[in-house]
């Protein structure tokens, strides 16, 4: 690696953190482990960088050192045809959610603005979003049950690196099936490099769960030598 880039991570890691550490600097890349991300290294501004970490510490590092982070569309789940999401997803503002909508799965479109979760009425709902606009953008699914396991895709130019189970047990060769099938069809509404969460049912098979950015997803099971390239392809130089 001519001008090695240097992958900035938390000063506290984890064991898939370390794996990714061993990934990166097998291939000849650097690691810089940080601990105050948010006071500038200007040593740092004379070499390439990616970032890999949670999202606070990734977007403080990206306005710092004026890098772009490669993310997908949240709302792209609530555009796609139910055949592969097997529920029905909506999206709404807060103002705009009713009494009928409950019991529902909610989330921000905005994540960690709160905890995304099942909430059986709107006043257990009401409990987590006071003080927040009403204008601000929820993604709203049906609930479906009992969820038999759930696997993790990094995928990068349209092809998938590795596929991963990271609860519960179903047969991984037809998530893989499944996956190559939704990538196929959508990868031109996909960034270059995304995390696609999928879902088992025993009624209703494989479903897209959601959809994250590589720079912030943990392994979850994952081989860090084949997806270490989406990790470092989720930062781009800002031209």
């Amino acid at each position: 690696m001519n001008n090695p880039i240097t992958l900035l991570i938390p000063e506290k890691t984890d064991v898939e953190f370390d794996q990714v550490v061993t990934a990166w600097t097998n291939k000849g890349g650097q690691i810089r482990r940080l601990g105050k991300y948010w006071i500038k290294d200007e040593s740092l501004n004379q070499q390439p960088i990616a970032i890999y970490g949670n999202q606070t510490f990734s977007l403080v590092l990206a306005q710092i050192y004026n890098v772009a982070l490669v993310s997908p569309d949240d709302t792209l789940i609530a555009a796609l045809d139910k055949s592969w999401t097997k529920r029905d997803i909506k999206l709404k503002t807060i103002e705009q959610v009713l009494d009928t909508d409950f019991p529902v799965f909610i989330k921000p479109v905005i994540p960690k603005l709160f905890l995304a979760g099942i909430f059986q009425t709107r006043t257990d709902f009401q409990q987590v979003i006071n003080g927040l606009q009403q204008e601000e953008q929820l993604i709203l699914s049906s609930i479906i049950a009992p969820i038999q396991a759930e696997a993790r895709c990094f995928v990068m130019d349209g092809i998938i690196r590795d596929v991963a189970l990271y609860e519960g047990d179903a047969d991984l060769k037809e998530a893989r099936h499944f996956l190559s099938s939704f990538i196929d069809k959508f990868k031109d509404q996909l960034p270059n490099v995304v995390v696609v969460d999928v879902a088992y049912n025993e009624g209703l098979g494989w479903f897209v769960l959601e959809f994250n950015a590589c720079w912030g997803a943990g392994l979850n099971n994952c081989d860090a030598e084949s997806v270490i390239d989406c990790i470092i392809r989720a930062t781009e130089p800002v031209l």
